[in-house]
């Protein structure tokens, strides 16, 4: 990070040179599969097999609840989610994966994988492991 400036002394500057460097590497290969990061998140989280509202779904996704909105739209247009009546609470939509939606997830999931595993190679393993706990510890 030379040449930045004043920038080299700001950890919210390297966090944000690292957040778009990993952004574009990750949207390189998701573009592929026709798949935003947002999306790759949102099928992540419903991966898991629980029926998440569309507020739990937002906050785990990292996604602000009109843009999921969006999205979601988009997705189930596409066929990859569809949205079902809360057996809980009839107010409330449940978003679940198609079962095309469960194949994309697992092509997708093995480009992170991959991407992951090159990120990992660019540190020894305990500092791999660190960087990942600290940046927990922020978010």
């Amino acid at each position: 990070m030379t040449g930045t400036g004043q920038f080299d002394k700001n950890l919210s500057y390297a966090l944000a040179a690292a957040h778009r460097n990993v952004n574009q590497l990750l949207n390189a290969r998701l573009k592929k599969h026709g798949i935003q990061i947002e999306a790759w998140r949102v099928m992540e989280c419903l991966d898991a097999g629980e029926k998440l509202t569309m507020g739990e779904l937002a906050r785990r996704a990292l996604i602000n609840p009109p843009t999921l909105s969006k999205l979601v739209d988009r997705m189930v247009s596409n066929g990859l989610v569809h949205r079902q009546i809360s057996d809980a609470d009839q107010r409330q939509i449940n978003l679940l994966l198609t079962s095309l939606g469960q194949t994309r997830m697992l092509q997708v999931r093995a480009d992170v994988e991959d991407q992951d595993n090159a990120l990992t190679a660019l540190f020894e393993a305990q500092d791999g492991t660190l960087l990942k706990e600290l940046l927990f510890k922020l978010a």
